[in-house]
């Protein structure tokens, strides 16, 4: 038989082997649970168990261990993660996995509200997204196009292809029959004796909030989460937390993840103008007790060097798209 959780009241039930890896309705407060084999899940949870004592043993032989040992396994104890597609699963939409960030929050006394749609890559976003900062360099000044135009409540966008090279347009081609086929703009029309592309843009919320700067964090996010499965790591991460402080100050933050050793990282996402946003990254690193090199701006299509020269500056750590995850690979 196997094992159905509820990830709400944790409600555990039996039920058939057929529905494994599947989402049910819980029969007792109707949230939605997960269904698990039943060997591999109390593997897991007998291999969570016996860590968890080894810690207290240890701490009992050597009375002088740190009095944050004793909880590293409460707040590490992330969903286990066999396998996964990275660009459709909602595992890092559970609550079970991200809990582990709330509960390190708390324990600060600030409250972290999470929206589980923000890390369920089974749309198209994180797609798009990966495709938009890999080749920023070349299609940056087109997403700004769209970006304006939706701002303007514009219906159509106008490329003109003459100012670019061919390899350059190759790409720009490609980028707007991406966006057509994912739905992100209603048609696109090549104009090939004008050299025009002629974009009709989606009056959508989501599709506007994702061009005006979500596309960012969908891209840190999946790069992230990449290196994860990469490197075998089952670490807690979100995207947009909304932060409430005891002061009732309140804050939103674009990426947030724990090591295994209980550090927290932030990566915050800009584009064009962010100097005057550099202080108040500051204090936001400072009242969360986060390290200079664990707190991120990555700002798209910054140069290198400034971003090396602004980091010796100022105390937070710069980066771009392409600096990204070179600075986290040190890090681990």
């Amino acid at each position: 038989m196997a094992l159905f959780k509820c990830d709400a009241c944790h409600h555990i039930q039996e039920t058939s082997n057929q529905y494994i890896g599947k989402k049910a309705q819980c029969p007792k407060c109707k949230e939605k649970g997960t269904i698990y084999n039943t060997v591999e899940y109390v593997k897991k949870i007998t291999e969570q168990y016996l860590l968890q004592k080894e810690i207290i043993d240890q701490q009992t032989k050597e009375p002088t261990s740190t009095k944050n040992e004793a909880s590293i396994l409460e707040v590490h104890d992330a969903i286990p993660i066999d396998d996964y597609d990275i660009h459709n699963t909602d595992v890092f939409s559970q609550k079970d996995h991200y809990a582990p960030i709330v509960r390190w929050f708390n324990q600060k006394h600030i409250q972290a509200t999470v929206d589980p749609k923000m890390m369920d890559t089974r749309g198209y976003f994180d797609e798009v997204a990966i495709y938009m900062g890999t080749h920023y360099n070349t299609i940056g000044s087109i997403i700004q196009q769209i970006r304006y135009a939706q701002s303007k409540n514009y219906t159509t966008v106008k490329i003109v292809l003459s100012k670019y090279s061919k390899e350059e347009i190759k790409q720009i081609l490609d980028f707007c029959k991406k966006l057509h086929q994912f739905t992100f703009i209603a048609r696109y029309n090549h104009v090939k004796k004008d050299n025009i592309i002629y974009l009709t843009i989606q009056d959508i919320p989501r599709i506007k909030n994702f061009f005006s700067g979500m596309w960012m964090e969908w891209f840190v996010l999946i790069k992230l989460i990449t290196f994860f499965k990469e490197n075998n790591l089952n670490l807690p991460i979100v995207r947009g937390a909304d932060l409430t402080f005891q002061n009732k100050e309140k804050n939103e933050l674009d990426i947030f993840f724990l090591n295994n050793k209980d550090e927290p990282f932030c990566i915050e996402c800009k584009t064009g103008e962010f100097r005057q946003d550099l202080n108040k990254y500051f204090e936001l690193r400072k009242k969360l007790g986060i390290k200079k090199e664990h707190f991120l701006l990555c700002v798209f299509g910054l140069d290198k060097k400034q971003a090396e020269s602004l980091t010796t500056m100022y105390e937070i750590t710069l980066v771009n798209e392409s600096m990204l995850m070179d600075h986290i690979k040190t890090l681990f």
